[in-house]
């Protein structure tokens, strides 16, 4: 999940790649790749220039100070600040053949209907329960409430991300849409979080530390994203991924905004999207660990190929980590940090 994961320090880096012109792509390094946009670079004989951040804080801090993009890679729950700054304008789903193909839950109903559509969903992955299958029997991860079991008391990890560790938080408490959670079901999944918090050994920060975590046996359960479990049958570790647990698991998901006054092509912007949208790049980025959210194109590559990468159909709720409004996301962030302090 590079996408989430990788870090670049100082300021943004302009790469000029055997280019297209005319179009500045601002994301995560790793999504270069040629063979993620392969229609676009038919249609304009190369790739697009990229600039690339650390994380989106980095990202909107830039693009507030002047920095000029196209179009910029962001995951759900960014959306609303990026709209409510004014640093992007609304996409025309009339340029974008692939909308009605695109995965429902992802899409949800926030961003899609009669509303402006500012974000357009492109790659999502899963998150669920990772465990030891040599360790943890199968039927104390039926449960989400396995993060309460005292038999696993220092042994268990959750993510340090506020946005997965809510999403546990919610399912595990019976809400399954956060678009409008009320301040009950706020209360009720920040006081599970503060439960769970005295059972675990760490908050992971990266997949790499969970896959040392759980190689070493310090951790035998952890709410994880879908990448670790093709890593770490790589590696030949007995590793579980539970994404049917009673109460559900998550997906989350990013895609791209369309930056105001920016200097490139307009035609460009949405030949780039459209390129990430299209089946030529459902394979790569399914190679990449990310799921594409053209719903048509990636059930094209069949079950199979979903399930080795934690990313098959599931007969369980699924929450979709869809932007939310900033007022709740920022109650939950400081709720996170005061439950890591042990409060």
């Amino acid at each position: 999940m590079t996408i989430r994961t990788a870090l670049l320090a100082g300021t943004a880096c302009l790469i000029g790649l055997p280019a297209a012109a005319d179009l500045t792509v601002f994301d995560y390094a790793g999504f270069e790749d040629p063979a993620f946009h392969t229609t676009f670079s038919e249609k304009h004989g190369g790739s697009p220039d990229f600039a690339f951040f650390g994380d989106e804080e980095e990202a909107f801090q830039k693009l507030s100070s002047g920095f000029k993009a196209d179009v910029t890679h962001i995951c759900a729950g960014s959306v609303p600040k990026f709209v409510e700054s004014g640093l992007v304008e609304p996409w025309d789903l009339s340029r974008i053949p692939n909308w009605e193909n695109l995965n429902t839950d992802l899409v949800g109903q926030d961003i899609s209907g009669d509303q402006d559509v500012f974000f357009v969903p492109t790659d999502y992955g899963s998150t669920a329960i990772a465990y030891n299958a040599d360790e943890v029997p199968a039927e104390d991860v039926a449960s989400l409430d396995v993060f309460l079991n005292p038999k696993y008391q220092g042994r268990m990890a959750l993510p340090d991300n506020v946005d997965d560790a809510y999403a546990l938080g919610y399912l595990a408490t019976g809400t399954t849409d956060w678009t409008n959670a009320t301040d009950a079901q706020f209360e009720a999944a920040t006081d599970w979080l503060r439960q769970a918090h005295q059972n675990l050994r760490t908050y992971w920060v990266d997949p790499g530390e969970l896959s040392q975590l759980l190689a070493s046996g310090e951790v035998l359960v952890s709410w994880a994203w879908n990448e670790t479990l093709p890593a770490m049958v790589e590696e030949g570790f007995p590793i579980g991924f539970q994404r049917e647990p009673v109460e559900g698991s998550s997906l989350w998901l990013c895609g791209y905004v369309n930056n105001v006054e920016a200097d490139g092509s307009e035609d460009k912007a949405y030949d780039y999207l459209n390129a990430l949208l299209d089946p030529a790049a459902t394979e790569a980025l399914l190679a990449g660990g990310w799921g594409q959210s053209n719903d048509a194109a990636l059930s094209a590559l069949g079950d199979e190929a979903l399930i080795e990468v934690g990313l098959g159909p599931v007969d369980a709720p699924v929450l979709a980590q869809l932007p939310m409004a900033g007022e709740l996301r920022q109650k939950q962030a400081e709720a996170f940090e005061r439950i890591k302090a042990g409060f």
